[in-house]
Parts: C-alpha cells; structure tokens; sequence
C-alpha cells in the first residue's frame, strides 16, 4: 500500500510539472545570491526540508510567521524543558498550566498545539509518552496559524516541530555536566563519528544522558534515562539514508497539584494560605513513570537534476503508568474545603498506552516554466495511531487539609487497582494526499498547496467515523527594496470531532479553521538581523452551541475568533546579540467571553553580550519575560450566575553567564532570578497552578 501511494504521488508531480524545466544560467545566479543573503542570518536558524515547511526556503522568503529556537538557545538561556524553550517567543504561551513533569503544553496564538518531531505527529492523547528532551534536538520550530495543507489534521493556532539531532560529516564529541536546583544532576554525551577512510559515505552519532532530579515540588522527581544512536549511509551518489532510534525512560511524578482556589487566589475563612510548592498528593502511590522508543528511518533520493524522492517513516511505542491523589473537584463556585482546610481525597490510576506507523512520502521538483522558478512538493502522508487507557477513580478516598498535608491512611496501588476499567481501544487512521508549489518571479514569490484527507476514528466494540477534508493555503511575499518584504497569506485547518449531534441526529462534523495574515519581514542590508511584524484574524467554527445562540438547529453553530499582532526581532551586532518579541491577543469564545486562559499581552528581551579581548571567552547577559493577566469564566454551580476566576499578570527576569576556556564551556544560568510566586491560571473548575521557581544550573562542557 505505501509504494503505490508514493508512486501515485510521484506520478502526479511528474503530470503537473509537465511544461520545460529550461534552467535559466542568470536565474540561478540571483537565487544563489538571495540564498547567500538569506543565509546571514544565523540568529534565528535555518529550515530544512524535514522542518516545519518541509523546505529550506530562507524564513525571510516565507509568506507565514515562523519562529525558530536552536540548541545553542536552550544553552544561554537555561532552558531545562521544551517549555523553557519557547518563553522568548512572539505569540506562545510557554507555561499556560505552570511548572509541569507530565509534558509540555505549548499554545500558540491562544490555542493548543500539536507537536511534531522530524514532519511526523509526535503525541496522541493524553499522558501516554515520554517528554522529549532538549539535548536530543538539534532546534525547536513554530509554524503560525493552520497548517493542516502540509500536516492534516490540527488545531488552527499552529504547531511545533522538532528537529532531532543527525550524522553530519566531522568527528567530534561533547560530555555535559549539570548541577542544579532542587539537586539537579544530570549527565551527556553527544559524540558524532565521519567512519574514517569514508567520512562523506558514512557516519554515526549518539547522543544519551542520564538524570537524577527532584524538582519545586515536594516529594516530586524528574529522572530521566535517554539513548539515541543514529546512523547516516550514502551508498551511491544521490543518496542518504538516515535511521534514528530513541529510548526515553522517564521516572516521576506530577507537578500539577490542582490546588484549590480557596486559599490560593481565594482568601480563606480562617485567613491560611495553601503553600503552592508543599506536596498534595499521596506519597507510595502517585506516579508518573513512562517509557517510549521510537525508530525512523529518514529516505533522500535525487532522480535527475530538477527532482528528488524524499521520506521519513516512524514506528513507536510508548507506555505510562500515571497514578495522582488530589482534593477533589465539587464545581464551578463550590468550596473545596471545609471552614478547617479539609477536603476529600481523589485518586486515580490510568495504564496508558499508544503505538504509531507513520510515514511522509514526497516527491521534490524545482525547475522553471519560462520566467517563473518552482519548487513543488508532491506528497502522501499515512499514520495508524492505536491508543489505550485503562483507568480507576475513587473519589472518596480519606480527607486532606490543605494547609497542613499529614498523608493518612494513603490508599495502596493494589487496592485502587481494583476499581480499574478495561477502557476501550481507540484506532485512528489517517491519509492525506498533498500539493505545494512555491513560485518566484523576480521578486514575487507566491505559495499555493491544497491537501486532501481522509481520517477514520474507530473504537474497539464501538463506533466508527469517517472524516473527509479539503485544506487550501496560499500567500504571497515581495522582496522589496532595503531587505523590506511585505507578505499576505490565508491557510485552513481542521480537527475530527468523534459523536453524534443529538439534534439532528447526523455525525459531528470536524472543527474548522481558517486564517488571514499579512505582515512585513526586514532584513537589513549589511546587518545580521531579521525583523517580523504580522498581524492576523483566525476565526474557528463548528464548536458547540453558545449559551447566547438562541433556536440553534443544531450543537455545532458556534464560532469563535482570534485577532492579534506580533513582532519578533532577532539580531547579531558584533558581539550582542539581542531577541525581542511582543504579541497582543484579542480572543473570544463563542459566548462573546475571552477564551479560558489566555493573556492579551506578551512581550520579552533577551540580550547576551561575547567579550573579546582581555574578556575573550566570557559571556554575560540576560532576560525579562512579562506575561499579562488572565480570565476562566463559566456558570456558578451555586447560583447560576456568570464566574470568572482572574490571576495577574507577571513579570520574571533571567541570567545567563559563560566562560569558554580551550575544550572547555562553562555556564551559570538562572531562571525566575527574582523568585517571583506566581499563578499560571486558575481555572473557574476551582484549581490553580502555580508558575516556575527560581531554578539556576550550573553546566561544563567538555567538547573533543
């Protein structure tokens, strides 16, 4: 099945791109020149044809806001998570739930997004995989907006793709050292061998660390064990073929102690405050421990001058055995605890598990037609998601004060154990047909892609639904005088919704969304720099009915709508090097309310500054992060009325300094620098999550 569907896929290319592939001489020469300009920037990364475009198309080229953070960010920066990664970056919400161990959960431009590692959906579900750790990536990418024509299904905001670390052709070597808060130590190594006497034709890399942590909160760990080996041929000229296995055991517990309101952003009776960093869960019994390996194997073939076959093919499994106690939930508005701080105990045990076949087969032309260069990307993405949860709930399982945890009578796994259901299985099938062609003129460049999928959810002894979706996406840059380049876009998204509208009686249909998005990209001449402003207009539909909809012939008449703007600056003057970014969101439900948990206003600067002379080799610098305020709203269980829970804003400041000396890198940074306390949100469920502590590392490096 997948050779005919890449070979259906590469027939079709080959039909549309039909006309004469005359390669222009003069033509070549300016695109080697853009490229040459486009390539100065080196402060904001570069695309490759696995990142999140699929091209190496110059992100000052591109008709879209993206986004890029690179391993050498994760080291002056201190980030410890794919969260951290992304703090200085225009229009994402790095924390919005806290500090986390469970995952990472990114929104972009107020929504959800999926991730991605290497072009292929990453996570399914819920807390059924292993966190992906930083050292293993070589950089972390955010598209902006729907991306459903190159990736199918998937939420409008964006998504984010990671790239993992690959073979390249020079030996070198590199073992880390970590220490840090919360008695932080970790170790790794990263050595990349060129097979000598073939180094062009063969290499191999491994790259591994090993983790030993606790974390901000009590009784709560972070260790982690990785391997990931992989191996680079070029058997014949024309030819790479990569395979990337990664081994991730995880060992923790759940950081997110859904704190009640009462006694956090709430005042209590008897006027106590609940301690956000004191453990609130059982001890003996809670549990987040995962394991996860994935194997891809990553195909790139020239068949002539003007195209190449390229692909990349996954297999993984991951497991996870998730236990948390909590105070349980009574509603909207309704006390959690008694007048003494007393409130009952929830526990609850999920075996979770998820497996993947997926691949991304496409066909690569860039020829001309008459004046007009191409780049065509001709595609068939397949992917078989098999996912299981098989849980237990007691919600009456003793009594916990709030203010003063003493872990009585905690109840044992086996006996929670016996409340546990088989759940059922979940299959999701997915095909997708795609075309993208990317044309410059001059200094026009234009983008155009339609995709067309085909999605099946089935539950095991259940109910099965199909989904079918077209998606188009097209844009248009000029590349104009002073490195000045204006650029509009519009892209499409869509998501599955699995049920049965109890109205009409017809199959839900999938969540839409579509995007407008004009901006300017600057790139000064002579400087290394790149400057994107964009503003845009998402708008979603096929959401449930709004409380304000009134004679609704349906539950899927709500809409809901997203509008904001975005600048990002990334710049190298000398030795400074400065990233700043500032985004304003303005986002409703389809009640007319703010959506849930999304500040308006964003903004950031980081600046780190490389001595030379006497200095040479140190390197000071810094950031502040400010994250405005936000709202949950929802229905009083108590009296009907409108609820809105509402925390501050904030403003957190971090520290970074260096010293090379010979091999040698050494590194102190810190993060929160000020130790400011925090609510990332509070939810109008009733709970709180409270935002990262300070955190400073300490890391040598040794590279050979």
């Amino acid at each position: 099945m997948k050779a005919i569907l890449a070979t259906t896929t590469a027939t079709l290319a080959l039909t549309l791109a039909a006309p004469a592939f005359a390669q222009d001489a003069q033509a070549d020469t300016d695109n080697e020149t853009a490229q040459a300009d486009a390539s100065a920037i080196v402060v904001t990364g570069t695309l490759s044809e696995f990142g999140a475009i699929k091209s190496d198309t110059p992100i000052v080229e591109v008709a879209r806001s993206i986004s890029i953070e690179t391993q050498q960010d994760f080291v002056i920066k201190g980030a410890q998570s794919l969260d951290d990664a992304l703090t200085y970056t225009a229009g994402v919400t790095a924390e919005p739930f806290g500090f986390s161990t469970r995952g990472d959960f990114v929104q972009v431009r107020g929504l959800d997004a999926p991730e991605y590692r290497d072009n292929l959906q990453y996570l399914f579900g819920f807390y059924n995989n292993t966190r992906q750790d930083l050292y293993t990536l070589e950089q972390v990418e955010v598209l902006k907006g729907p991306a459903s024509v190159l990736y199918g299904a998937g939420a409008p905001g964006g998504i984010l793709n990671v790239v993992t670390k690959r073979p390249h052709g020079e030996s070198e070597g590199q073992l880390r050292v970590d220490y840090g808060s919360f008695d932080r130590k970790q170790i790794a190594t990263d050595i990349n061998v060129a097979i000598p006497g073939a180094e062009d034709e063969a290499q191999f890399r491994f790259v591994g660390l090993y983790r030993d942590a606790d974390s901000q909160i009590e009784e709560v760990s972070d260790n982690k064990l990785v391997l990931a080996p992989s191996f680079t041929a070029r058997p014949a000229s024309g030819t790479e073929i990569t395979i990337l296995a990664n081994y991730s055991d995880q060992e923790s517990d759940t950081a997110h102690q859904f704190l009640p309101v009462t006694g956090t952003l709430l005042p209590a009776p008897g006027g106590q405050e609940i301690d956000p960093y004191v453990y609130h869960g059982a001890p003996g019994f809670n549990a987040y421990d995962t394991q996860s390996f994935a194997l891809s194997l990553i195909v790139e073939q020239e068949l002539s001058q003007a195209f190449s076959l390229e692909g990349i093919g996954r297999y993984m499994r991951s497991d996870a055995e998730y236990r948390q106690a909590w105070i349980a939930f009574a509603g909207n508005g309704v006390p959690r605890l008694d007048a003494d701080g007393n409130g009952l105990w929830t526990y609850y045990l999920a075996d979770n598990r998820s497996e993947q076949m997926a691949f991304d087969v496409r066909l690569r032309g860039e020829f001309d037609t008459g004046p007009i260069e191409h780049e065509l990307l001709a595609g068939v993405q397949y992917q078989d998601v098999f996912t299981d949860s098989d849980t237990a709930y007691i919600f009456n399982g003793g009594v916990l004060n709030a203010f003063d945890p003493q872990y009585q009578n905690v109840l044992s796994v086996d006996e929670v154990r016996q409340a546990q259901g088989n759940g059922p299985r979940n299959f999701i099938d997915t095909t997708g047909y795609y075309i993208s062609d990317t044309m410059t003129l001059g200094n026009l460049v234009a983008t155009a892609g339609i995709r067309f999928d085909e999605v099946t959810n089935a539950v095991e002894n259940g109910t099965t639904q199909e989904d079918d979706a077209t998606s188009v996406s097209f844009g248009v840059l000029y590349r104009g005088p002073a490195g000045i380049s204006p650029y509009a876009s519009y892209a499409e998204s869509f998501q599955p919704v699995v049920g049965i509208d109890t109205i009409t009686n017809q199959q839900l249909k999938p969540q839409e969304g579509r995007q407008y998005e004009v901006g300017i990209k600057w790139q000064p001449r002579g400087v290394n720099a790149l400057v994107t402003v964009a503003a845009f207009d998402i708008e979603i539909s096929n959401l449930p009915n709004p409380n304000s909809l009134f004679g609704a012939n349906s539950q899927q008449e709500g809409v809901s709508k997203v509008r904001g703007v975005e600048f990002e600056a990334n710049a190298l003057l000398g030795g400074l090097r400065l990233d700043a970014n500032a985004s304003y969101l303005d986002a409703e439900d389809p009640n007319g309310l703010p959506l849930s948990s999304i500040s308006d206003w964003q903004a950031s600067l980081f600046a780190m500054y490389d001595f030379a002379g006497a200095l040479d080799g140190f390197s000071f610098g810094g950031g502040v992060r400010y994250v405005g305020g936000n709202e949950s709203s929802g229905i009083s269980a108590l009296d009907g009325n409108l609820l809105t829970y509402r925390v501050d804003g904030r403003t957190v400041g971090d520290l970074s300094a260096g010293y090379d000396f010979g091999p040698f890198e050494l590194r102190v940074t810190a993060r929160n620098v000020t130790d400011e306390d925090y609510f990332s949100v509070c939810l109008v469920r009733g709970d709180c999550f409270p935002g990262e502590r300070r955190s400073i590392n300490g890391s040598l490096a040794f590279n050979f």
